[in-house]
């Protein structure tokens, strides 16, 4: 076991209290030792949520390790189904309780309620929060779908295409809007939503999965082995592209017109804008400032695999780094990584995600809430894509990442760091400029200009590097500030290699030369 400040996943049952707390009419009994209850703060604190999650939890203490707490567990369970009296109960233990046995899922059975009461077995220390989830997912629709019986009758004429939308959870990144996005754009093409869940849905219109046509899979983190079951037992295809990022977009498109019926061209003409903004900038002079510009991706495979997609084929930026910490994915970013012709980075140590990213350089990082604390302390610009998040990334506003909308929001994500980053480039090219410095009065008014200020500040040197000379520092100081680190770091080692006692602005520019071989 490795002890760390951060971790990109919780334990399985905080996946289990995602989906319990998206859905409607259920409710979760946890067992748990006092202390355990802090997994209701991310939802109050980091989503905004007016309520608490639908847990109970059996909170038991130390000294209650001597008596029974398999009966404190049977009581907790008939006081939630008396208070809350819910469609459907989830039972489970966290990875504490796990260590004491008491059986969760056989006491529960034991008091013959009236609604189902499932069981949820969660290794905690085998296995993690996407994982819970999806297996929470998966145990929810297996116990509650109802079987047809027969083959699947085919669509009455007349009625449109109908589709169930799977895989948003309470905690997802985005997942709200990201509904909001495929409904109207489904709504564009002819196809129903039948049904959204977990998020918003009730156990009893589970039972009615069935009577959609097929299933839309929007997080396979979550839906994917849900979906896969519904495939293989009610009959019900599923789609495979995600729709994020333009030219994801339109496959999807496709793939749903496919399952539907319906034209793809058709579908794709009345589904895409004719005024999508994304799409114009790719086609502008503008977008070739930022061509060629070095990105490094990581997160979960879903979105990471998608971003760099979009990184490479719409905004022409050089993939040079791509990870996620979803081992159970770890394939797709294979893949994706080999495409991209790069080494894939499968962890979940963000100290090796940080040492990756310093090795790599690039000019933008792409990652989770743990890569933008990474990147501010290597003085990188870098954007949110994935899970885990903070409470910022739960906006007020709008915000999609799915659709043709979500690829004008990740457009403005992505590019508006490294605009900055040029346009502060631009004003450290001329803070020292004897006409155009920040304390220089307006030049049409032929007032006397003031004194330049001083040089903007320079990376400190490493401990134990070759000194550098006063020319060399003025010299180090005209390099833009976001390689300006780079430049130092590069110089002092080429200095070291070679024995150099101080360093010149000679010195600068050999190392210059020498590393752009």
């Amino acid at each position: 076991m490795q002890l760390t400040l951060w971790t990109y996943e919780g334990p399985p049952h905080v996946g289990a209290m995602r989906v319990a707390t998206a859905m409607r009419g259920l409710h979760y009994v946890l067992h748990s030792p006092q202390g355990d209850t802090y997994a209701d703060l991310l939802f109050t604190m980091i989503e905004r949520r007016g309520e608490r999650p639908p847990v109970t939890y059996t909170s038991f203490q130390a000294r209650d390790l001597g008596g029974d707490t398999a009966a404190l567990f049977k009581d907790a369970v008939a006081q939630a189904h008396e208070r809350f009296k819910p469609q459907a109960m989830l039972v489970g233990a966290s990875c504490t309780a796990e260590l004491i046995q008491d059986d969760p899922g056989g006491l529960a059975e034991a008091l013959g309620l009236p609604i189902p009461v499932i069981p949820l077995e969660l290794p905690a220390y085998q296995r993690k929060e996407h994982w819970g989830a999806s297996e929470t997912f998966y145990q929810l629709v297996r116990t509650l779908a109802r079987r047809p019986e027969g083959p699947r009758a085919a669509r009455p004429p007349g009625r449109r295409p109908r589709c169930n939308l799977l895989g948003p959870t309470a905690l997802g990144f985005r997942h709200r809007d990201d509904v909001e996005e495929v409904r109207r754009l489904l709504a564009r093409i002819g196809v129903d939503v039948a049904l959204v869940a977990p998020m918003g849905a009730t156990p009893q219109q589970l039972a009615g999965l069935a009577d959609a046509d097929f299933n839309v899979v929007l997080y396979p983190e979550i839906a994917q082995q849900a979906a896969a079951w519904m495939s293989r037992t009610l009959g019900l295809p599923h789609t495979r592209t995600v729709p994020i990022g333009l030219g994801a977009t339109r496959d999807f498109v496709r793939e749903v017109a496919a399952l539907a019926g319906l034209d793809a061209d058709a579908a794709l003409a009345r589904a895409e804008p004719a005024d999508a903004r994304a799409a114009w900038y790719a086609r502008s002079v503008d977008s070739n400032y930022l061509t060629g510009k070095r990105v490094f991706v990581f997160g979960d495979a879903t979105h990471a695999v998608a971003a760099a997609r979009i990184a490479a084929e719409e905004l022409g930026f050089d993939v040079v780094g791509l990870g996620t910490y979803a081992r159970e994915f770890a394939r797709d970013v294979r893949e994706a990584a080999a495409r991209h012709g790069i080494a894939p980075l499968v962890t979940d140590d963000y100290l090796e995600v940080e040492a990756a990213i310093a090795a790599a350089t690039p000019d933008l990082v792409l990652g989770t809430q743990m890569e933008r604390h990474v990147a501010k302390r290597l003085g990188l610009p870098c954007a949110v894509i994935s899970a885990p998040v903070h409470v910022q990334d739960f906006p007020a506003r709008y915000a999609p990442q799915m659709g043709f909308e979500g690829a004008n929001v990740l457009f403005d994500t992505w590019v508006q760091p490294l605009m900055m980053g040029l346009e502060e480039h631009l004003l450290g090219m001329f803070r020292g400029d004897f006409e155009f410095h920040e304390d220089a009065p307006a030049s049409h008014l032929g007032h006397a200009v003031a004194a330049a200020p001083a040089p903007a500040e320079l990376p400190a040197a490493a401990p134990g590097a070759a000194a550098w000379t006063a020319d060399a520092e003025r010299e180090l100081g005209r390099v833009p500030f976001f390689v300006r680190g780079k430049a130092r770091r590069n110089t002092e080692r080429f200095a070291l290699e070679r024995g150099l006692a101080a360093i010149t602005v000679e010195t600068l520019y050999d190392a210059k030369a020498h590393f752009s071989r």
